[in-house]
């Protein structure tokens, strides 16, 4: 195998593209990676931001992964065998490794290949739904080899998402008197309990369902009871409770909210179950903003494979007949700031990608 460009894998990481921002490093290698017998194309998505596509001939494989990275942007530090920095893992190390498996092939004289980066994953895959727009009609016989961090073992399936924006209405008072207000916090805390007693039913491929709160904010002072909380609620969902998620979020709150749930008694510590709508669910709106539904993507013989608790632009490219999931570096290090990818995870990437376009080749015959 030909030696990597590391010094290319440095430019890219010494780019900050952080979500928003991404159209710096889709100009970069846009130029860089201009060439003989190479098709460069860009894509608007509408907000400000651009997909990027290099094409080897028609493409009957496409290498794609996405070129925003979450914040903060961290620089780049070589260090012997592991690089670190923002975007190593999740996702421009698999952006270099498409990209040497692309160089190799052209070496050999393949075409029917492309590379696409893709804006916004993190944000949406807003990148990925505006390319997936562009084509009119199903590509049932071109494969699509998406690229995260999957320990270079292929994703067999991986969870849905689904994300809401809840809001707490009080009434602000004197924290002194808290009989004459309404707690914002207090009415989030009662959900949070809630939350906590549904039993989710367990997968058998993708294990439970988990969720997390995010974009907390309620801005009271200490001393005055919150009018007003907002935050995210973002679950992962499984093939067992995806339209259970969406129903419970549908019929939670409001005057009219269709659930109840149980309180604990003071005399026995037995659980009832309220015949009335409790004072958080009149307090509390949703706003449903989507996301995605547990997936299950294609294997090749001879690689392993394992399913993925995390999202990506995999399930929002629809138009592609076949979906692989798979790349280098640890998902357990993405988003941390000690994000790292080592040479050797590199070097296994590149080789998995050849062969895979090798493998598909015969496939399209």
């Amino acid at each position: 195998m030909q030696d990597m460009d590391m010094d290319f894998f440095h430019r890219i990481l010494s780019v900050d593209s952080t979500s928003g921002k991404e159209g710096a490093l889709a100009d970069m290698l846009a130029a860089g990676l201009a060439g003989p017998g190479r098709k460069v194309e860009t894509f608007e998505v509408g907000d400000g931001t651009r997909n990027l596509l290099v094409s080897w001939g028609t493409p009957k494989v496409i290498f794609c992964s996405h070129m925003d990275t979450v914040p903060p942007y961290i620089p780049p530090v070589m260090d012997g065998d592991v690089i670190r920095g923002r975007g190593s893992c999740d996702a421009k190390g698999q952006i270099f490794a498409m990209y040497e498996a692309c160089r190799i092939l052209e070496a050999r004289c393949c075409t029917g290949f492309g590379l696409l980066l893709l804006a916004g994953e993190e944000t949406g895959s807003y990148g990925a739904k505006a390319f997936n727009s562009m084509i009119l009609e199903p590509v049932e016989d071109v494969w699509v080899i998406v690229g995260e961090p999957t320990d270079n073992c292929m994703a067999s399936a991986a969870k849905g998402t689904k994300s809401f924006e809840l809001t707490f209405s009080g009434k602000a008072f004197h924290s002194g008197y808290p009989e004459f207000g309404q707690s914002a916090v207090e009415y989030f805390s009662d959900f949070m309990n809630a939350l906590r007693s549904i039993v989710f039913p367990e997968d058998e491929v993708l294990g439970k369902t988990t969720w997390n709160i995010g974009k907390l904010v309620s801005d009271n002072p200490q001393n005055i009871l919150s009018d007003c909380l907002t935050c995210r609620v973002y679950f992962r969902t499984t093939f067992e409770s995806d339209e259970m998620v969406c129903n419970i979020m549908k019929n939670i709150a409001g005057p009219q909210a269709r659930l109840r749930f149980g309180k604990r008694t003071v005399q026995d510590g037995s659980d009832i179950v309220s015949k009335d709508v409790a004072p958080w669910q009149k307090a509390m709106s949703v706003k449903a903003f989507g996301g995605d539904s547990p997936s299950r993507f294609d294997v090749l013989e001879g690689f392993e494979s394992k399913p993925v608790a995390f999202g990506s632009d995999a399930p929002q490219l629809t138009r592609f007949g076949h979906k692989i999931l798979c790349g280098p570096g640890s998902i357990h290090v993405a988003h941390r700031s000690d994000e790292q990818i080592t040479v050797r995870e590199l070097e296994t990437a590149v080789e998995n990608y050849v062969r895979m376009y090798m493998m598909l080749s015969q496939k399209n015959k």
